[in-house]
């Protein structure tokens, strides 16, 4: 994950103070739980993208020497896979 958990914690604060303090939506638990779920999500879709780096990483690393035989760049490899699994996933990076 490439953000820091406190940080998202910051983030997940921000949005509630936000939401709360425009009227945009009525909350009658205490504002941390609903900071707790944001940050929780927040944090879940950040690790969509980790998950997916240590699958590629598996893949190529289970077929580096096909790779080594044809001198393809193992950066260039990783994009192109990684790439190619979002677009079927119908994930946004």
């Amino acid at each position: 994950m490439r953000l820091k958990k406190e940080f998202v914690e910051k983030i997940a604060k921000k949005i509630v103070a936000s939401l709360i303090g425009k009227g945009d939506i009525i909350w009658e638990a205490p504002a941390e739980k609903l900071e707790s779920i944001i940050a929780d999500i927040i944090i879940e879709d950040l690790m969509v993208e980790d998950r997916l780096n240590e699958e590629v990483k598996m893949m190529l690393d289970s077929n580096t020497d096909d790779y080594d035989r044809r001198m393809m760049d193992y950066g260039r490899a990783f994009q192109l896979v990684k790439s190619k699994l979002a677009r079927e996933r119908g994930l946004i990076f």
